[in-house]
Parts: structure tokens; C-alpha cells; sequence
């Protein structure tokens, strides 16, 4: 983590913009040559979190790389196998529509993270994009940082793993479908996934 002065905050005229969790690029390390997964405590996650937090709008963050949209990556495992899902054509995003991803979440507001812990934090993620019917516990991975695209620039993901008792889990409205695959079965979409998929698919392979 750093502690460099961060960048003046961008000057918006909108009372109905979403405010969105964000941090100066310049909070993080090296990321002018970072790509991939740094391994990282939950503890760190927060103390980065706390230190460096700021809420701006979205739809100046989307084009803004001086800052970083804290995005909650959430990977659910159960037996081996690994939940991949397909984004609508229509999504929100539209730079990852029709993509298939592994990473369950979203951008996080103000509201989201008063008073929680980070493990309550990605459960709460997790509940709110899926229908789940189960236990599972919580793994943190790390931070996930890809600066070669557009979506990437202005994005940084907090990694977790969720290991959970039960097959039982669909998608929800911002999603497509989903299914349990193996990660051979994952690696066969490879490339028509979004490259943060690409990149836990990587780490999933070299850490089996």
C-alpha cells in the first residue's frame, strides 16, 4: 500500500449519480506494472479500504484511471467445481456484456460498508447477486489488477474464494446463466470470458 497525496477529487454537477467506492490509483504500489493476483490479507484489504476511501460518481469514475472502482470479486466452489456465469447482453456494463465471469459483486456504496467487516461485506455482495441455498465459508485471495484494457484501468477487484455445502445456486437478473463447471470444463470458455475470469482461471490452475 502507499500513502502518496491522492489526485483532486473530480468537480461533478448531479444529485441523481450513483457514488461509488473508489481509492487513488496511487494508494497501491507498483500497479503501473502490476497484473494479476497479488495475494493479500482481509486485514489489509481494510486497513487500504479505510485509509484511502472516497465515493465518486460512477459515470466519472468509468473513464476516470486516476482512481480505482473497488469491485468485490466472489468465486463459488463446491466439489471440485467452480460457478460460471454469462453476462445479459444487455448488462450495465455494456464493455462485459455476454462475457462469462467467475466473480460474483459490484460496485460498493457508501451505505454498503458502514459498520461491517469485510467477511459481512462479501456475504452480503454474494446474497444480493445470486439465489443460494447453503452454507460456505470465506477465503480471501488477494487484489486483482489488469490495466490492459479499458475496464480494467479503472477497476481494481478484491478476491474471495467461497467454498460452500450445496449445488444449489442460480443467477440473478444481471446475469444470463450460471452453472457448476470443473475448471477444464471453464478453460474450454476461456476465451469468451471477461480477463478477469481469464486471470482467476490461471491462478485456480497453478495453485491445483
Amino acid at each position: 500500500m502507499n500513502t502518496q497525496t491522492p489526485p483532486i477529487a473530480p468537480v461533478y454537477n448531479s444529485t441523481h449519480d450513483e457514488l461509488i467506492l473508489v481509492v487513488p490509483r496511487t494508494s497501491f504500489d507498483g500497479i503501473d506494472s502490476w497484473y494479476g493476483l497479488i495475494p493479500v490479507s482481509d486485514t489489509d484489504y481494510a486497513e487500504l479500504i479505510e485509509t484511502n476511501k472516497q465515493f465518486l460518481p460512477r459515470s466519472v469514475m468509468e473513464t476516470d484511471p486516476t482512481y480505482k472502482q473497488i469491485i468485490p470479486y466472489l468465486v463459488y466452489t463446491h466439489n471440485g467445481k467452480y460457478f460460471l456465469m454469462q453476462r445479459q447482453s444487455k448488462a450495465s456494463e455494456t464493455r462485459l456484456q455476454s462475457k462469462y465471469s467467475l466473480g460474483i459483486g459490484g460496485h460498493i456504496r457508501q451505505e454498503d460498508i458502514q459498520g461491517v467487516d469485510i467477511a459481512t461485506w462479501a456475504r452480503r455482495e454474494f446474497e444480493e447477486e445470486v439465489v443460494f441455498n447453503g452454507s460456505y465459508t470465506i477465503e480471501p485471495l488477494g487484489l486483482l489488477n489488469d490495466d490492459t484494457n479499458d475496464v480494467g484501468k479503472v477497476h481494481i477487484g478484491f478476491v474471495f474464494l467461497l467454498h460452500g455445502d450445496s449445488a444449489d445456486i442460480t443467477v440473478q437478473e444481471e446475469l444470463k446463466s450460471g452453472a457448476l463447471l470443473t475448471l477444464d470444463e471453464c478453460k474450454i470458455l476461456y476465451s469468451s470470458m471477461e480477463t478477469w475470469s481469464q486471470i482467476i482461471v490461471d491462478y485456480l490452475e497453478k495453485k491445483k
